[in-house]
């Protein structure tokens, strides 16, 4: 079990990078967990113990190392109106109940269903993040002095350029060195623009073993329930998705249903100790890929390193401008759009663009990740099998005499090609017997079922004998558990008898 959950290399394979990358991630999740518990309505230090513990607890148990989880804006977005109608205590029993759901989705290996989510959603929802991402900056870029303009561009100069520099520009992530930078200019010219300590309040505490003060009996459970199904399926498709993208960048694979399992355990360990419920973040997640972090030990440092400097080094921290914190996340922006989406919408096929695109509109204007995903989904789905229904065609034939006549059907019978399959059928025509092979063909669900049914019934009802033949064994079985045109007792309650 303890190899399981503790592997070296996992751990120590890249300490320099992951320790890095950790103290940067740290610094960029401060704002963003303040930001959030204001979503939320909730005080800071509910955002920033989350974030704290979820990052922790998610590098012992989660499925995929170096990706970051924590308190994030998808689900600050749900909590709204359980914070506002019922308080703190309802809001962290939640949590609690959240990652129960969490955990029993990843034993019942939910996680596998993330195969049925086509590239384009994936697509699709990487580049929305990216919009979402930068639009979420868009309020410290206005209304401003052209101070805040001016810092933001010259973050952005230096993450982009700082790399380039011979020698130091490998030996420090740029979005640290930004940070820095900007934070002694402003320390020392003493700007007047909105910095960290702006946005709220930091803990000057560690978190404390807090179980929610609530009645516990099924009442309490019929109000926290939906609200923890909607954080519980949010937060497992937003970490899937973003588990996805880091495989890409990494070119490594993830355990899915591990990944629903540490999800749910770090979300009961955020509820026991004051904070909300939280997942993986991809903008986090792709500062840190960015900036050299790949084993859990990065996503350890990141919990570890932000719940000291909020408490213990609060006054460094407070003076750090949101510029470049700003500058930071444009740059995650700008890395995690897809640009070569746009080049390839007048090559791929329509129904794939499509899909792409309904995909990120759907999210944007929601700014609901599930919908988004779930709408792309869907419509994958329907274009598939309305391309999956042309493939089904049928050739027919006659015996010497016209006596018999054989249809042969090829390709998939299911609800969107039931209806042609009838409509090959000629009713009319006198024959003695009519054959339907279905050597080529496969039966997928209970509406092809139906048609054949209704097929042979009313070819026997012209008089004339049918026979089908070369089911293949599946096409059997469910023909046989739900068919009736070789059942009389069933034919007979079809046709109205008693």
């Amino acid at each position: 079990m303890l190899k399981k959950y503790f592997k070296k290399e996992e751990w120590f394979g890249n300490v320099r990078g992951d320790v890095i990358s950790g103290l940067v991630v740290a610094l960029a999740l401060i704002p963003e967990a303040i930001a959030f518990s204001i979503i939320a309505g909730v005080d800071p230090k509910v955002g920033l113990y989350a974030s704290f513990c979820i990052a922790v607890v998610i590098a012992f148990f989660g499925g995929r190392p170096g990706m970051i989880s924590a308190a994030t804006g998808a689900m600050a977005l749900l909590m709204v109106t359980l914070v506002k109608e019922y308080g703190l205590e309802y809001l962290l029993a939640t949590t609690l109940l959240t990652g129960v759901l969490q955990i029993m989705a990843g034993y019942l290996q939910l996680g596998r269903f993330m195969s049925f989510v086509p590239r384009a959603v994936v697509v699709g929802f990487v580049n929305a993040l990216a919009i979402l991402i930068f639009m979420a900056q868009l309020p410290e870029l206005t209304n401003v002095t052209w101070h805040v303009y001016a810092l933001t561009a010259a973050g952005l100069f230096i993450i982009y350029l700082f790399p380039y520099i011979p020698k130091i520009g490998t030996l420090f992530p740029s979005p640290l060195v930004t940070i820095v930078i900007l934070t002694l200019v402003v320390f020392f010219t003493g700007i007047d623009v909105r910095t960290v300590g702006d946005m709220g309040q930091l803990p000057d505490t560690l978190p404390i073993f807090l179980f929610p003060n609530i009645p516990l009996n099924l009442e309490t459970l019929m109000i926290i329930l939906p609200y923890a199904i909607s954080l519980a399926i949010v937060g497992l498709l937003e970490s899937l998705m973003t588990s996805t993208i880091v495989d890409d960048l990494t070119d490594t694979t993830s355990d899915t249903n591990r990944e629903c399992k540490g999800q749910g355990v770090a979300n009961i360990a955020s509820g026991l100790m004051g904070g909300m419920a939280g997942c993986a973040m991809i903008g986090q997640s792709m500062i840190n890929v960015k900036s050299g972090g790949r084993g859990r030990l990065s996503t350890f440092l990141a919990g570890v390193f932000l719940l000291l400097m909020v408490v213990f080094l609060s006054d460094i921290i407070t003076i750090i401008p949101m510029a470049a914190l700003v500058a930071v996340m444009i740059m995650v922006s700008i890395g995690t759009f897809d640009w070569a989406s746009v080049k390839k919408l007048k090559t791929l096929p329509l129904s794939t663009n499509i899909v792409m695109l309904v995909t990120v509109i759907v999210t944007v204007g929601t700014h609901n990740l599930a919908a988004g995903v779930l709408s792309g989904v869907l419509l994958a789905s329907l274009f598939f099998a309305n391309k999956i229904s042309h493939f089904m065609y049928c050739d027919t034939s006659h015996n010497e005499d016209n006596s018999i006549k054989t249809y042969k059907f090829v390709g998939q019978v299911f609800f969107n090609s039931a209806d042609k399959f009838y409509k090959i059928f000629d009713f009319k025509e006198v024959v003695d017997k009519v054959v339907i092979d279905l050597t080529r063909a496969h039966f997928w669900d209970i509406s092809a079922v139906y048609v054949l049914d209704k097929a042979v019934i009313k070819l026997r009802r012209e008089g004339a004998e049918v026979e089908v033949i070369g089911q293949n064994e599946a096409s059997a079985t469910i023909i046989d558990r739900f068919g009736v045109h070789d059942k009389p007792q069933e034919i007979e309650k079809v046709m109205g008898g008693h």
